[in-house]
């Protein structure tokens, strides 16, 4: 018997298929955990925030990761957190480095006093870096393993540029210059050379391009702040400069800050600093008051190459800004956009007022409740991350709906994987009269409303609120959907797919008769309004409490509590194969041969055997019969030649 033939001849065609699929066996303790991936890129210390895999190194496919960090002696791993906190203290010196080595450029007067000791303080940190350097673990790029030898990373430390540059931006020339002469170490040519500090901005770089990719921080705040600090350093860049070109001119007066104070050379380094600072801010944000304005060729010079690259700055800033401001209204501009396409659709179709209003606070619905579904975030996680997020959310819903009380935790946990969570707006028809019945829901919060549509009329049959389930009816009977279902309030929902509910209750025969007996039971409970809706549900539950009682009448001479035994060894076995391929199928049966009988049957369920279907006829009809013939007058003598809805006549 084909399982299409089954489906379409049996009462509940959706629990046709018997049999016991089998569970593949877990994995055991021994398989390697994709989390231990993590544990390489750590210090000793184990990793507690799972979100830590943000920073972490991640080696190539089909390679083996020791899940231990290394065991060596004075071995630094990059992403340990004690080591980030000393990158980010030279972070700090760094700024300080930038601002100082432009400052004393411009201003040499600065030498004379506390920056010069300050200096040699930085650099004896900056000094402890580069040895450190030597004992720090790298990331082999062809690998993407982290590298821990000491000889292979002194030998790649001391071969790269970084090396090079650290030294020289480290030393402190002027402090040597001093030991080896006497003298102080003063003028242009120090200054020039302390430029190579700038060197270490790098370190700000790789700070500002880390923590933007770190959920820890807000990225439009992270945003913000590097384009301040860029915008502050190219100002004080620009002030350092022009202050430069003017004290080195040969006549002061003849200059941007000379025509307006003469003797600027002798006054303070902080007053000059302040004009600089002035004048450069006043230019970067194309103010130009006058008050401050470019007077020899050199200054002019300067002035158009500055103001030049103020363009480029600018559309930088803008640019960044504009698209850190969008992004945060991005939503808003697609849901307007999608509302103005369904009024121009329901314009252009001439469709109902109604059906225009749910069609638009459906659109709104699903953008509002867009950060509560993530569907965009939740598609791209592994299955097993989605599954655990659902039965985290809706396990105690669907073990509490009637439908599943009592099934095993297995059958359970593949409901959970199987769901979908979504929301319904007032009025709103999740489930029409009469359609293909693909899904059934559970109601997790809000109501619904069982509707029968005759004509224009509508007649509200029942109404549900969170727990109960709508359109089982259909998905359990496989007919079209009896009824329509319209919610009352704002609702959320979990909606189960027929096929896959199907396949799941299908691998196992006891959860099968666990479910029809739910489904039975809840039947036996609808209200008449419900049960005249559907034709055939009080013969069918005539049929089920019938057969129950034969049951239950040959099963009383029964002791010692043994399993019900009906029929022959071999007939029962024949049945139990039968249940295997098809549940049990509808049939007509008649109460007298089939020239007297006035289209007087009745709609049962056939039994299992022909003994069972004589006692059925007798308490149907009130009498028993000895024979069962077909409309053409042939006699059945097996149950298995039936088919649905075929006619017997017993008498």
């Amino acid at each position: 018997m084909s399982t299409t033939t089954s489906d379409a001849r049996s009462p509940l065609p959706l629990l046709s298929r018997g049999g016991r699929a089998s569970t593949a066996p877990l994995g055991t303790s021994e398989e390697r955990s994709p989390l231990s991936l993590l544990f390489r890129r750590r210090s000793s210390e184990d990793v507690k925030n799972i979100t830590s895999v943000s920073s972490s190194l991640l080696p190539a496919f089909g390679t083996v990761v020791d899940n231990n960090p290394s065991s060596k002696p004075f071995i630094v791993l990059p992403y340990d957190r004690r080591y980030r906190l000393w990158e980010l203290f030279l972070v700090i010196l760094v700024g300080y480095s930038a601002w100082a080595s432009l400052f004393e450029l411009a201003f040499e007067k600065a030498a004379d006093g506390a920056f010069p000791t300050i200096d040699l303080v930085v650099d004896f940190f900056f000094a402890v870096d580069i040895v450190l350097t030597f004992f720090v673990a790298y990331l082999d790029t062809s690998t993407y393993l982290i590298v821990d030898d000491y000889n292979l990373i002194a030998r790649r430390y001391l071969k790269s540029l970084a090396f090079v540059m650290d030294v020289v931006s480290t030393l402190p020339i002027q402090f040597i210059y001093k030991i080896v002469t006497g003298n102080s170490g003063r003028g242009q040519a120090f200054g020039f050379l302390n430029l190579l500090r700038l060197w270490r901005l790098r370190r700000v770089a790789e700070l500002f391009k880390r923590l933007e990719k770190d959920t820890l921080f807000n990225y439009f705040l992270i945003r913000v702040i590097k384009l301040l600090c860029v915008t502050i350093f190219w100002v004080h860049i620009g002030g350092c400069i022009l202050f430069w070109i003017a004290y080195h001119y040969p006549s002061p007066i003849d200059t941007w800050i000379g025509s307006q104070v003469e003797d600027f050379k002798e006054r303070s380094i902080w007053l000059g600093y302040t004009y600089s600072m002035y004048w450069s801010i006043v230019t970067l944000t194309t103010v130009g008051y006058g008050d401050l304005h470019a007077v020899n060729t050199r200054e002019k010079t300067f002035n158009m190459f500055y103001m030049l690259f103020n363009i480029g700055l600018t559309a930088y800033i803008i640019g960044n800004m504009t698209n850190l401001v969008v992004h945060g209204a991005l939503r808003t501009f697609t849901m307007r956009s999608a509302i103005n396409h369904i009024l121009r659709y329901t314009s252009k179709n001439k469709l109902p007022d109604m059906m225009r209003e749910q069609m638009l606070a459906h659109m709104q619905l699903k953008f509002k409740t867009a950060e509560l579904k993530q569907e965009e975030v939740l598609q791209d996680l592994p299955k097993a991350i989605r599954s655990s997020i659902n039965e985290h959310l809706f396990r105690s819903v669907i073990e509490n709906a009637y439908l599943f009380k009592g099934l095993p935790d297995g059958l359970i946990v593949q409901l959970v994987s199987h769901i979908k969570a979504e929301y319904f707006p007032p009025k709103m028809e999740m489930i029409l009269q009469n359609e293909i019945p693909t899904d059934f829901y559970i109601l997790v919060s809000g109501g619904v409303e069982i509707i029968r549509s005759k004509g224009a009329s509508e007649q509200v049959l029942a109404k549900l609120g969170p727990g109960d389930m709508a359109g089982e009816i259909g998905v359990v009977f496989n007919i079209p959907q009896p009824f329509t279902v319209r919610t009352r309030r704002l609702s959320q929902v979990i909606r189960i797919g027929h096929h896959k509910f199907k396949e799941m209750v299908q691998s196992d025969i006891d959860d099968s008769k666990m479910i029809i007996t739910n489904f039975m039971n809840y039947l036996k409970e609808l209200n008449d309004d419900l049960k005249k809706e559907i034709p055939f549900l009080r013969d069918l539950l005539a049929n089920a409490d019938a057969q129950e009682t034969v049951h239950t009448e040959e099963a009383a001479p029964q002791s010692n509590n043994e399993e019900i035994v009906m029929i022959s060894r071999d007939e029962n076995e024949k049945k139990e194969e039968n249940k295997r391929e098809g549940a049990p199928i509808r049939v007509i049966i008649h109460g007298l041969p089939p020239n007297q009988d006035n289209n007087n049957g009745r709609l049962v369920m056939l039994p299992d055997s022909i003994q069972l279907l004589f006692d059925l006829a007798e308490k149907k009809f009130g009498r028993r019969g000895s024979t069962i013939v077909m409309a053409d007058g042939a006699h059945v003598e097996q149950l298995d030649a039936l088919r649905e809805n075929d006619n017997l006549y017993i008498f």
